[in-house]
């Protein structure tokens, strides 16, 4: 996914002489963002973290290079950088999602689920099996699966090379199939950008 049209670079660029123009880029992106964030630590944090990244983005958007992928990895990549300063919550939740099986931000998909008790079961396991992962892989993982960003825009967001995104991605993938069986299959298969192969 690429910049919105009225480009995200523009924004950035017009708000170094006027300020107030940053604000468009976070009714734009601040919602997804959002997502990402409660999802990794949960809602309490989400508010926090969220305002942490559009804070950061703002201060540093002189360095913002409009050469890049686009404004979103950039973005993902603050966030990533604010959810490691929560990272101990994150495998906190993860454990406690692990041990419960409730999910309050992705309730809707074992709601749908024909067998309650066995999709709790899944979520568990997952969860455990998320939390066992290094922070390095989870990141990479997280942002594929449920921030939807593409291996080149995860090698934005993380600074790493798109080398390491694959192989990081790859090694998530066969922890998650061998701790988590089924459940790890629905999420790192759940989607595949074009061009991009596991």
């Amino acid at each position: 996914m690429t910049d919105l049209a009225g480009g995200d670079a523009e924004l950035i660029a017009a708000s170094l002489e006027e300020p107030e123009r940053f604000a468009a880029l976070f009714d734009r992106h601040a919602p997804a963002i959002h997502r990402y964030v409660t999802r990794r630590l949960g809602r309490d944090a989400a508010d926090d973290v969220t305002a942490e990244t559009f804070l950061t983005a703002f201060r540093i958007r002189a360095r913002f290079d409009p050469a890049r992928a686009g404004v979103r990895p950039w973005l993902y990549g603050i966030a990533a950088k604010q959810i490691g300063r929560h990272r101990r919550q994150e495998v906190q939740a993860l454990k406690l999602l692990a041990r419960t099986g409730h999910d309050p931000v992705a309730d809707s998909w074992t709601d749908l689920a024909d067998d309650r008790v066995a999709a709790e079961a899944a979520a568990r396991s997952l969860a455990g099996a998320l939390a066992r992962l290094s922070a390095g892989d989870r990141h990479v993982l997280l942002l594929f699966a449920w921030a939807d960003l593409g291996y080149q825009e995860i090698s934005e967001a993380l600074g790493i090379p798109v080398g390491t995104v694959r192989s990081r991605l790859n090694r998530a993938r066969r922890k998650l199939r061998n701790q988590a069986g089924a459940a790890g299959g629905s999420l790192i298969e759940a989607r595949i950008h074009e061009g991009d192969a596991a």
